[in-house]
């Protein structure tokens, strides 16, 4: 079994569900008391975030790339960046280590093809919705990406920082949410992009009328097949 080096802290919510589902997966896989070989770097997301907003994001990128070094020199064999927004800057964590990075939009969008879905939602912090890093990513694999108009994002990107993130889940947020992924589904969206790790912890299948795409799930899966290939 590989090791999986895991980026993490931003949320350190969402990174306890990395651990969590990377355990149960290969739990799964090999039965008895087998378990995930993995290590984890979890920053100050405080930190992050102030350089998110200030739009640093080369001093980000530097902080996630000394990171990988670490989690590199510890031994692991591939890696993983817990949150999609801070795929931004997966160009320069890939250039400081030799190990390969598996790109969360490449796993979700091998999961949006294989069920013959062409054009999706997306839902995430307002980095990923608005800016090109991730939307192209996505349409790099032949998907067409829709958004929520302006006042979606903000509510979107509010719930995931004000409440998500501190381990808040309300089930006014979740009908609000709702409400967005109907008006995406309005617009032409076969199924549903839940770019942001936390989201989560808010919105399931249950709550969609089309399909939803939980990263932090497909990101996990594929980091366990790479494991065990």
């Amino acid at each position: 079994m590989r090791t999986i080096g895991l980026i993490g802290g931003m949320s350190w919510e969402s990174s306890a569900e990395y651990y969590r589902l990377l355990n149960e997966l290969v739990r799964d896989r090999l039965g008895g008391l087998h378990s995930a070989r993995c290590v984890l770097h979890s920053v100050d997301f405080a930190e992050i975030e102030q350089l998110q907003t200030a739009g640093e994001w080369e001093r980000a990128g530097e902080i996630l790339a000394a990171a990988a070094r670490g989690l590199e020199a510890a031994g692991a064999d591939l890696l993983l960046i817990c949150t999609n927004t801070m795929h931004k800057v997966a160009g320069q964590v890939e250039a400081a280590v030799r190990v390969p990075l598996l790109h969360l939009a490449d796993a979700t969008a091998d999961a949006v093809k294989a069920r013959g879905l062409t054009r999706v939602g997306l839902l995430g912090t307002a980095f990923t919705m608005e800016q090109d890093f991730y939307r192209e990513r996505l349409a790099g694999h032949g998907l067409e990406v829709l958004t929520p108009d302006a006042e979606g994002r903000a509510l979107v990107h509010r719930v995931i920082y004000d409440e998500l993130c501190l381990g808040v889940v309300r089930d006014e947020s979740r009908a609000r949410y709702q409400d967005v992924i109907g008006e995406l589904v309005g617009a032409g969206a076969q199924g549903v992009v839940l770019g942001c790790t936390e989201i989560e912890l808010l919105i399931g299948p249950g709550d969609s009328p089309v399909p939803v795409f939980a990263t932090t799930t497909l990101h996990a899966r594929a980091a366990v097949e790479a494991a065990l290939a």
